[in-house]
């Protein structure tokens, strides 16, 4: 079948519209305005009179976070890193993505993807990990995911956003080579993967805003990698009109000053929003429309022509174009949702034509599944776990008694329904005792500051408890002894312990917040089995990891937080993941340590470690992790046989890594199998070894298979400045392991000069 000559394509019907409209509408269409139903974080009004549909864009990556109304509560994204199954992150983005569609947006803002270079990152949940090729394998197939669903996947924030301390200034000095070897390749496969849209971070890179950074947005991410879809700022993130316009920024976000927004509806009676003294954590919220009015002064005085305006407005409706847009007739929607807050458990559809879907048994059991999958085995002496059935517990923790559905910021969902660690023991355990042992932790969040008047509860619905201050030494006492009492009672003690993070805000410490450390402790020195539950967005100190018996991390597990804990505590499934961080012992132990590597020296934050993030730089000072780089226990052992490289045939470098894997215990589990490269004799300072492949296998008792990993040239590769993607010649060892530093098998190949 041949294609009608005479038919139009779409780059035809774009340039079409392109010529139809005017200069007015197209300014129109690259700045955000009001969501007139109060429900998208994002909008950009249709233009009626050439049938441009208007365009709805949505918070997150976690779920869905419309102004009002509930979705499914996935697990942080540091959980689904921590599942090495990029299929799992491909089909979480779809069942966002539909629920997305449920609210009739059209595009997702979400995946992130940034690295997490420090421990104390407030939005390191957000991300998937430390480790470049682990976060591009999840950010393809997340990308993918939302897109195969008929909605636009956002990519953020490109790039180097790697704190939140100072980060609407700070200026991130990071070489060319670390760019390319650890911060650009996560960015680097959602292109590969077609992504439609790409978020620049509010920070500057060597010394310029991302908005206004020319050549990372027009010759990197558009010319060299040739993106074809739009770049927009972060919500007022646009440092200025001309130098944005002219670097390649397509759509100014949201396009409006706060005080028009629907967010703005949450301020408290009486209070203007337009004299909101907005604090240093968030950006300069009354500013906005730099793409509107001065966009339009500097086209009149000649600083920016026309054909710059077509560019944008074409890479926008083109990519509308692609994802059927701009087939809409006129503006109609249809298949409104219900947004209500109900709790029950019946499915929501839309109906009416749409193919939105809305917190259905599917997507509930995918957050549960997904929550298994993420859940890290750190610790387990003499086989604590699995729990047995008859065993009586004391639950003990501050929070135990809601699910830890996130941290703060634009990334909080309010779910239907969620499940919190003691309703979810309490349906399993014969006998559950539960004390919190001390004053709830607070969640904190970004929206702390637009309605301080409400409770966190009220707000976000993040699961969180509020608290109006320390209890009374008296009263800390009495719960601690109460907790102690019921450690002391049972067969077992079960101490949930969390931290507390937020979008525009570190860490101050790796310590975990308030007295949990002491409850730990104290409860671990009466009972006589201990588990610790850890929901964080990272690692943390733990001063008292030689007096438990068990250490669980679920970083921030969503929803279905009681339901997979209890499943995991009692055996009913292995816990799946893998840690895509280390977990240093002290603070002292990352390379951003230094005042001037963070959070930085007069507006600059000095990446001086160069490639030498995470694993890699432990590995570089020799210092011995608590826990690290790709460790994970099993309630299961794995037997691995010797690595087999084989040329696949499509490169002189590109070879085929094959591990045979056996359970060799009386449990089905899952393994992750790792393979990592090192060059053994470098003519410039390299990583020992970098994860290059990974395969995720699940066996029964008994069953063997073979676990394949192909590399291509680049895993042999460092990049050069002047020459690109270089290959030395000479032996890389290939090293196959249960973690970074769990090696079970190596084999060597040379490469020869190119």
């Amino acid at each position: 079948m041949t294609r009608d000559e005479t038919a139009p394509t779409a780059t035809d019907r774009v340039e079409d519209l392109l010529a139809d409209l005017t200069i007015g509408e197209k300014l129109d269409l690259i700045h955000g305005a009001p969501d007139p139903e109060g429900v998208a974080t994002g909008y950009v009004p249709s233009i009626d009179r050439p049938g441009v549909p208007s365009l709805r864009l949505v918070d997150g990556p976690l779920g869905v976070r419309p102004e009002s109304g509930s979705a499914t509560a996935f697990p942080a994204s540091i959980s689904l890193a921590a599942s090495w199954n990029p299929s799992l992150a491909g089909q979480v983005g779809t069942a966002i993505a539909r629920e997305a569609r449920a609210y009739d947006q059209d595009v997702l803002l979400a995946p992130g993807v940034n690295i997490a270079r420090v421990p104390h990152g407030g939005r390191n949940f957000e991300y998937y990990g430390e480790d470049p090729q682990l976060a591009s394998r999840l950010a393809a197939e997340y990308v993918e995911g939302v897109q195969s669903a008929g909605v636009m996947a956002t990519v953020k924030h490109f790039v180097a956003n790697n704190q939140e301390t100072d980060r609407y200034d700070v200026s991130a000095t990071v070489s060319e080579r670390a760019l390319r070897e650890i911060y650009l390749p996560a960015f680097r496969a959602a292109v590969e993967s077609d992504v439609a849209a790409v978020m620049t971070a509010y920070n500057r890179v060597n010394g310029i805003h991302m908005s206004d950074h020319h050549r990372l947005l027009t010759e990197v991410l558009k010319g060299e990698w040739g993106f074809q879809g739009f770049v927009m700022s972060d919500w007022w993130g646009t440092e200025s009109t001309v130098e944005a316009a002219r670097a390649g920024l397509d759509l100014e976000m949201p396009g409006v000053p706060f005080e028009e927004t629907a967010a703005a509806e949450a301020v408290p009676e009486g209070i203007d929003p337009a004299t909101i003294p907005f604090p240093d954590t968030l950006p300069a919220m009354h500013e906005g429309g730099l793409f509107g009015d001065p966009l339009s002064e500097a086209l009149d005085a000649g600083d920016v022509d026309e054909a710059t305006i077509d560019e944008k407005v074409r890479r926008l409706c083109r990519t509308m174009d692609r994802f059927g847009l701009l087939d809409r007739q006129g503006d109609s929607r249809t298949g409104r949702t219900e947004r209500s807050n109900r709790s029950d458990r019946s499915e929501r559809s839309p109906g009416d034509g749409s193919d939105g879907e809305l917190d259905t048994s599917a997507h509930r059991d995918l957050a549960h599944r997904a929550a298994r999958e993420g859940a890290v085995l750190l610790k387990n002496d003499d086989g604590t776990l699995p729990l047995g059935e008859e065993e009586t517990i004391a639950l003990c923790g501050p929070n135990a008694d809601r699910a830890k559905l996130g941290g703060g910021g634009s990334s909080e969902v309010t779910p239907f329904a969620q499940v919190s660690p003691a309703e979810g023991l309490r349906e399993r355990a014969g006998d559950l005792t539960f004390e919190r042992g001390m004053v709830p932790i607070t969640g904190s969040s970004l929206f702390d500051a637009f309605a301080p008047d409400e409770g966190d509860d009220e707000r976000n619905g993040r699961g969180e408890s509020s608290s109006d201050g320390p209890e009374s030494g008296s009263d800390h006492e009495t719960a601690l002894e109460n907790a102690i009492t019921a450690a002391e009672a049972a067969d077992c003690a079960v101490v949930v312990v969390q931290d507390d993070t937020t979008e525009s805000e570190d860490r101050s410490e790796l310590r975990l917040s308030g007295a949990q450390d002491d409850l730990v402790s104290r409860v671990a020195g009466a009972a006589e089995r201990t588990i610790v539950v850890c929901r964080t967005n990272g690692p943390i100190e733990m001063s008292w990891l030689d007096d438990v018996d068990a250490l669980l991390q679920t970083w921030y597990p969503g929803q279905a937080d009681g339901e997979a804990l209890a499943a995991m505590l009692y055996g009913d499934t292995d816990p799946g993941g893998r840690l895509p961080i280390t977990f240093g012992r002290v603070a002292a132990d990352y390379p951003t340590a230094s005042e001037e590597a963070f959070p930085g020296v007069d507006g600059e934050a000095r990446y001086d470690e160069g490639v030498f993030v995470g694993y890699r730089y432990f590995d570089y000072e020799g210092t011995e992790p608590l826990f690290p780089f790709g460790h994970g226990l099993s309630y299961t052992d794995f037997e691995h046989g010797d690595p087999v490289v084989e040329p696949t045939g499509h490169g002189d470098t590109e070879v085929e890594v094959t591990v045979p894997v056996r359970n060799v215990g009386d449990r089905p589990g899952s393994e992750v199998v790792q393979v990592y490269v090192g060059e053994d004799d470098p003519a410039l300072s390299r990583p020992e070894r970098e994860l290059k492949g990974f395969a995720k296998v699940h066996l029964e008792p008994g069953e063997r298979q073979e676990a394949s990993v192909t590399l291509d040239r680049e895993a042999f590769s460092y990049y050069d400045p002047n020459d690109g993607w270089t290959v030395s010649p000479g032996t890389f060892t290939i090293a196959v392991g249960r973690s970074s530093r769990d090696i079970r098998g190596e084999t060597s190949i040379e490469t020869e000069r190119e």
